[in-house]
């Protein structure tokens, strides 16, 4: 290769592999990690015009069951990504994402099995709805963690 080609393999980035969903017998191969890597990008954008601003975090299983956190204030909202990296590489795509409040109150949003961000509008708020999803009911890809979640971060209009 002569000096200043390009080469195909370092342009286009890290390989996306499939994940595995098993439904009893079946199985399934998903490209998570692109939906994965658009919904990291999405999130880092809108945290960005978030930081420094009072935001409220709801978070809650799916179909409304059992909330964890309820309207909890981080007051100044602050950022913190890990692993720690420039932000400005090429592919970084952040494992877990920290948003600090005043008073030491903390949220830390894992981004392994985050699928979809949402932005709604209304009268007197942004609501943005973060989306993780974990395979199935009955077969989750991690036992530990729930099957499908929602996280809700909420603005309030100056």
């Amino acid at each position: 290769m002569a000096i200043g080609q390009l080469s195909l393999i370092e342009e286009s980035g890290p390989a996306d592999r499939p994940t595995e969903v098993q439904l009893g017998h079946h199985s399934a191969q998903v490209p998570l990690q692109k939906k994965r890597r658009e919904a990291c990008n999405r999130l880092m954008e809108i945290l960005d015009q978030l930081e420094g601003k009072d935001v409220y975090i709801g978070s809650y299983d799916i179909g409304g069951r059992h909330f964890w956190v309820d309207t909890l204030k981080l007051g100044r909202m602050r950022l913190e990504y890990f692993p720690l990296r420039l932000r400005s590489e090429k592919y970084y795509l952040p494992e877990a994402i920290v948003l600090w409040g005043n008073r030491s109150g903390q949220v830390r949003i894992f981004t392994d099995y985050l699928v979809d961000v949402w932005e709604h509008e209304y009268f007197g708020y942004w609501e943005y709805t973060l989306s993780f999803q974990n395979g199935f009911w009955a077969n989750p890809l991690d036992p530990w963690k729930s099957h499908n979640a929602r996280l809700e971060i909420t603005r309030f209009k100056d």
